[in-house]
This record gives C-alpha cells, sequence and structure tokens, in this order.
C-alpha cells in the first residue's frame, strides 16, 4: 500500500546498523553535471529486490555534437561494520551498460575517505592512500570483503608518514579509524545533435531489512499508511521480517528540463506487503507490480522501499 509523501526523503539512506538486521544505502542512475544542451527525455525505472533496471533517452537540444563524462556514482561504504551488510560484491559484478543496443564497458574509479569524527565531513584521501602503498583491491576492500584483517588496514595507515593523513585520523590511537571507498564508474558519452541516445543500464541493488518490523519506528520513513498498517495486521506480520532498499532519484533534476516522460514500476514478491512515500498517483497494474507515471517530471525526492514478509501467507 501506499501514501502521498508532503516531505523530502534523504539523499542516501541511512544504514540499518543492528545485531539482526542487515544494513543498506540507496542507489540512483546516471548524472552529471548540468548541461544547457542536454535533456533526459524519457526514464522508465524497473526497481525490484532482485534488479533495478533503467531504459533513458537523451535528447540533444542542440544542433552539434555534444561529448559529456557520464557519471554512474555508488554510495561510499565503510569498511568495518558490526552487522551483516548488503551484497555489495553481487552488485559490482552485475552492473551492465548498454549504449543505442550496444554493450559498453565503463570505467571504474575507487575513491577513499575518512571520517574523522560525527561532526566533520569524510574527507577525500584517494591519492594518500595510494602513496602510503595501498593497492587499488586493498581500497576496494570495503565493496569486495575480500580481507577481514582490519588491523592490518589501521596499522598500515597509523604508520604511513603523511601530514594530510595524520591530521584526518583520529587522535585516539585506540579508536577505530572510520575508512570508507567509494566506486564511480564513467564513460565517454557522444549525443549527436538534435538526436536521441537510448542508454540502458542495470544491476542487483543493495537490499537490507531486518528479522522484525517496528511500525511505530519506520511509519514516516516508508509512508506506512492505515490501508498498509491494516493489511499488516490482516497478515499478522505487525513484526514480521522485512527488507528494504533505496533510490536517489533526485540527480534527474540535473538535466537541461524536466524529464518530458517518467514511468516507475515497482515489484514485490508474492505474499509481501510493501511501502513506499510517492506525491502523485500510485497504480496496482498486477497482483505484484505498482506503476507510476509523470509528464514534464522533476524528481523532488528520493526513494526508500520495504517489502514486509506476509505471516498469513506462509
Amino acid at each position: 500500500m501506499m501514501k502521498k509523501l508532503l516531505g523530502a526523503l534523504p539523499l542516501i539512506s541511512a544504514s540499518i546498523m543492528a545485531n539482526d538486521s542487515t544494513g543498506y544505502v540507496a542507489t540512483g542512475g546516471v548524472q552529471y553535471l548540468k548541461n544547457k544542451d542536454i535533456q533526459m527525455f524519457s526514464e522508465d525505472l524497473f526497481i525490484s529486490k532482485k534488479i533495478i533496471k533503467v531504459d533513458y533517452q537523451f535528447k540533444n537540444l542542440s544542433a552539434k555534437d555534444v561529448t559529456e563524462t557520464v557519471l554512474f556514482p555508488l554510495p561510499k561504504i565503510e569498511n568495518f561494520f558490526e552487522s551483516d551488510f548488503a551484497d555489495t560484491e553481487r552488485l559490482l559484478k552485475s552492473f551492465k551498460v548498454q549504449i543505442d543496443g550496444k554493450s559498453i564497458q565503463p570505467e571504474m574509479h575507487v575513491r577513499t575517505f575518512i571520517l574523522k569524527d560525527d561532526k566533520s565531513a569524510p574527507v577525500d584521501l584517494t591519492d594518500v592512500f595510494k602513496q602510503c602503498g595501498f593497492s587499488e583491491k586493498e581500497m576496494l576492500n570495503p565493496w569486495n570483503r575480500q580481507n577481514y584483517e582490519y588491523e592490518a588496514f589501521e596499522t598500515k595507515l597509523r604508520g604511513c608518514n603523511n601530514v594530510a593523513l595524520q591530521k584526518a585520523l583520529p587522535k585516539d590511537k585506540e579508536e577505530v579509524i572510520t575508512w570508507s571507498s567509494q566506486v564511480i564508474y564513467s564513460w565517454k558519452q557522444t549525443f549527436k545533435a538534435n538526436a536521441l541516445t537510448h542508454v540502458q543500464h542495470q544491476y542487483a541493488p543493495l537490499v537490507g531489512g531486518s528479522v522484525a518490523l517496528y511500525p511505530e519506528e519506520d511509519t514516516k520513513a516508508y509512508c506506512m499508511d492505515r490501508n498498509f498498517k491494516a493489511g499488516l495486521k490482516k497478515a499478522k506480520s505487525q513484526q514480521a521480517p522485512y527488507q528494504a532498499l533505496g533510490y536517489i532519484l533526485k540527480t534527474g533534476a540535473n538535466w537541461a528540463k524536466p524529464i518530458q516522460d517518467f514511468k516507475l514500476t515497482i515489484e514485490r514478491d508474492a505474499g509481501e506487503l510493501v511501502s513506499f512515500c510517492w506525491a502523485g498517483k500510485v497504480k496496482k497494474i498486477s497482483p505484484t507490480r505498482f506503476q507510476m507515471s509523470e509528464k514534464n517530471f522533476v524528481p523532488q525526492q528520493d526513494l526508500d522501499i520495504i517489502f514486509v514478509h506476509a505471516k498469513a501467507h506462509e
């Protein structure tokens, strides 16, 4: 069930951290700095727990070819956490891009960050990590989890004689160093004059969740309305296990004009309840799919979606 949203959601979904939960952060679509000549003409977005597929048409509004670097930034993932986390490696392995029907291999960039304290923004120290002897494979560790010897990374960072790094590290040497890495895919894209360019990409989303739902705590984030809560009660699922994922929509506002044709389809599994925030009309097109269509669309909010297992269907 759905309910209209009056306010906007955060840009990045907060990680769910508890002993019985799995964390996640939101992903999104392609983006770059606003270009006055390139319009995201249409976007057809499909979201499920198994796959996210996006089908774009970009329109070059000018009489000349325009070449831009298109970016697909993934979120920052911390190298150390105490609970389970979404399957980050599966996302990397599943990421695919097609341009006008032909597959391309985007370039992958790995950036590393250190969070000095809760009051400061993460500091990009990618070049410093490299200078301190970190390989790209080590910098990618938060995503592929191939090395669980966190103390070895800490020792390497503490022992590196780099002024910028030492300034960014916590002063208390017993405190865990909070560092993270971000993967950014990129490719050069030429948009032909007065023409449409068809871009498709797909990947496995980062899915989190917990063994028990607490509606009083999660109502606002997922816009749980009376009908949804009634459905929970009917399905005997008020404290049922759930899964959740996030999607960043607001980067779609970075283009020259509003998105002329926008369509979003969300799929749940059979025997599940789903809730999310949406400001417009939501149409149920099948027992498991919900669809939203907009004209001249400028995204004002991001998506956080919750899927609740219905115990009554067991």
